[in-house]
């Protein structure tokens, strides 16, 4: 008999739950027909008493809805506690009241509308999203979930369930969990917009961009006009490198939402890409109105100036605070500022603002002296790259019997096929590949020794370096400075660029290589000549000065001098690279105004790199650059045959000439002041047989100096990756190393 009781007990609730009182009165009232003491019979009736008779007037019922619906918030929660005054189980009155407190984030209060509401009917699914969603306001992420999963398991298919476990999911970190939830929601309610916006925001975040435009031209299929969604799509295409397509975007995006300093921000970044730099300049300058003390966009501004060799704020750079949460990209630091502790400062803000996030633990990879060092290189260069021709002797001249080399290609999509080194062990495509994802698989090649040739610039991956991928982690070539990052063990460097008692501007425990830090290639192949001078614009008798640095490294201090020299040289020339047409318009205005005729600037074409080599023996003088030097730049140059003349700065960018012509043979092409650059570059102006001395000198030297002694490079730093490994495996902690 307990059985059937219990069964009509169960019609009788589920009855109550559906809101069909008077069959649950009907069940219950034959229950105690029959067995007149029945306790659980009883206590059902008086409960649907009780709710019968707490039933408010439905004038004040219509008052609260009234307010409900208007979004009067206040005058919700004041008819609603009336209401409750007088009839305190009046049924779905505190999930009103509840929802009015959320609205105004009251939420310790809301959750406690709600759970009077839960006490009643514990059995709904609504009353425990209600609950999830008050305590997702205070944080209480892990009450949240417990919440939300019950309202899940009691209904599957509830989409503001799933939607509030998204927010969840987001606010704990777990981004791909996020995305996993908006899709369920977009797999109940295809049309429900917000969640397809937020899939293209997580997706982005975590870099899988191509999967972030479906559900976002989906959300603009159903609202054209929705900003967020147009926005992020031109994020998606930025990161996609669709760079134009992401300017036409962004641009709709800025028209719908003018007042987003993160879209016009956006929209500069992909404008100056496209060299579109005077409607780059305009959108960020945009963003700064917007957001004034936002110091990494008065950052950005001057940086993007600099590209276009607009001087009149380049003052402004030092006056920027480094301890600020806007931090921009410390690489910009770099051609402003020449101090290699202010340098350090910026990198350390800059890690400690992006990369303390939630990595899964690192594992030491079991290794055992006496067999192959596995080496793991990271670079966004693996095409026709400056880098790519430095690096290529030393993949080469790699001592396979010594060491195993796997290379990681970050290389952008829309560069063209990608070139595997020579001679790598293996050559892992992760450019398309999810953070985490790439995060594990480099992790499973359980690499000893792990080379970031990236740094804080373009495509960068410093994420996985701060997540930890190998026991030793090296900061090389890529970035020419301190990257402030704990995690990061070792800079690669030499004598000259890091000097002795320099070691306070670097995070990193210094490795100094002999000779030169930078690698070259022996084997780079040089062009016939096939320009005269005339063909490439340059006077076919006078002087010759040249400089082939990017635009924004050459500043009003270097023009300074430059342009004097053009004075005093008679029918001389200024050989630069060619550069936008703002740039060069502003040089030649820069050149006007301290009394140099701007057609004794000549801007070089773009050219296949040997044919670039054989053009340079056109030049007689290559000036560098002060706070950034010529890298590749020059050793191009230096390989070519042509003198570089450098002054030698204080931090690593501002030393990279000194370094490089000093491991050339030829010191005395470095110098200390801005005089004696100018000094020495007039005599070698004035004096041809001084010029051609060195010369011919430097023709002997590039082919007997360690510069361009691919091999004996290679058998340096491969001693600088022993002494680093055994350190390791000795069970010391990383320190200053020098190689012999």
């Amino acid at each position: 008999m307990a059985s059937s009781l219990e069964l009509v007990f169960r019609k009788a609730r589920s009855a109550e739950k559906r809101g069909d009182e008077a069959a649950a009165r009907r069940l219950l009232e034959d229950v105690l027909q029959a067995y007149p003491r029945n306790a659980t019979a009883r206590q059902g009736l008086a409960r649907l008493d009780a709710r019968t008779a707490a039933t408010a007037p439905q004038v004040e019922l219509d008052r609260l809805l009234a307010a409900h619906r208007r979004g009067d918030h206040a005058e919700t929660i004041r008819v609603g506690e009336a209401i409750l005054d007088r009839f305190p189980v009046a049924e779905g009155v505190n999930t009103l009241i509840g929802a009015a407190r959320l609205a105004i984030k009251a939420y310790a209060e809301a959750e406690r509308n709600f759970r009077a509401e839960l006490a009643a009917q514990p059995g709904v699914a609504g009353h425990h999203l209600h609950v999830g969603i008050a305590l997702l306001g205070q944080d209480r992420l892990e009450d949240a979930e417990a919440a939300l999963t019950t309202a899940l398991d009691i209904d599957p298919d509830n989409v503001d369930a799933h939607f509030n476990m998204s927010i969840l999911h987001e606010a704990r970190g777990h981004l791909s969990k996020a995305i996993e939830a908006s899709r369920a929601v977009l797999a109940l309610a295809p049309e429900h917009v917000e969640a397809g916006h937020r899939i293209g925001i997580f997706c982005n975040q975590t870099r899988i961009h191509k999967e972030a435009i479906p559900p976002l031209l989906k959300v603009l299929e159903i609202q054209p006009d929705h900003g967020g969604a147009l926005y992020e799509l031109g994020r998606s295409l930025l990161g996609l490198n669709q760079h134009g397509k992401a300017a036409e975007t962004l641009r709709l995006a800025a028209r719908l939402d003018p007042d987003n300093a993160d879209i016009h921000s956006d929209l500069a970044h992909a404008l100056g890409v496209t060299h579109q730099y005077d409607d780059a300049v305009i959108a960020l300058a945009r963003a700064t109105e917007l957001l004034p003390t936002n110091y990494s966009l008065w950052g950005r501004l001057l940086t993007l100036q600099a590209q276009v060799c607009e001087w009149s704020s380049r003052h402004a750079w030092p006056m920027l605070p480094i301890d600020t949460p806007q931090m921009g990209l410390p690489f910009d630091a770099l051609v402003f500022e020449d101090d290699p502790v202010r340098q350090l400062q910026r990198s350390q803000v800059y890690a400690a603002r992006h990369f303390t996030g939630d990595h899964p633990p690192f594992e030491l990879p079991e290794r055992k002296a006496g067999g192959k060092i596995r080496v793991g290189y990271l670079s966004a260069d693996f095409f026709r790259h400056a880098t790519h021709y430095l690096m290529a002797g030393l993949f080469r001249e790699h001592d396979r019997s010594r060491f195993e080399i796997y290379c990681y290609d970050l290389s952008p999509m829309n560069v063209g096929p990608t070139l595997a080194p020579e001679g790598a062990d293996k050559f892992v495509d992760i450019r398309q590949m999810p953070d985490r994802e790439a995060l594990n698989l480099i992790r499973s090649h359980e690499l000893d020794i792990a080379i970031d040739m990236k740094g804080y610039t373009k495509d960068s991956r410093a994420y996985y370096f701060a997540a930890r991928i190998a026991p030793v982690q090296i900061n090389y070539l890529g970035y020419p400075g301190s990257m402030g990052l704990p995690e990061m063990d070792y800079i690669i460097a030499d004598p000259v660029v890091i000097p002795d008692g320099d070691e306070n501007g670097y995070s990193e425990r210094v490795v100094r290589l002999p000779h030169s830090y930078q690698p070259n290639d022996d084997q780079r192949v040089i062009a016939e000549l096939d320009e005269d001078r005339k063909s490439c614009g340059l006077p076919e008798q006078s002087f010759v000065f040249c400089c082939f640095n990017q635009s924004y490294k050459i500043g009003p201090r270097e023009f300074d001098i430059w342009m004097p020299l053009l004075r005093e040289v008679e029918g001389s020339v200024l050989w630069l690279l060619n550069c936008s047409g703002k740039a060069k318009e502003n040089l030649q205005k820069e050149a006007a105004a301290r009394g140099v005729d701007p057609a004794r600037l000549v801007f070089a074409g773009v050219r296949e790199h040997s044919r670039h080599l054989a053009r340079i023996r056109h030049a007689d003088l290559f000036l560098d650059t002060f706070h950034v030097n010529a890298h590749t730049t020059a050793s191009d140059a230096l390989w070519g045959g042509l003198p570089v003349l450098t002054l030698a700065g204080r931090q690593f960018a501002a030393r990279v000439g000194a370094s490089l012509v000093q491991a050339v043979g030829l010191p005395e092409m470095v110098v200390q002041t801005e005089q004696a650059y100018f000094d020495k570059a007039l005599e070698l102006a004035r004096s041809p047989d001084k010029l051609a001395a060195i010369k011919s000198q430097l023709a002997i030297n590039r082919l007997s100096q360690p510069l361009f002694d691919t091999a004996g490079y290679a058998r340096q730093i491969e001693a600088a990756y022993e002494a680093v490994h055994r350190r390791r495996l000795d069970g010391l902690a990383p320190d200053h190393i020098r190689i012999a």
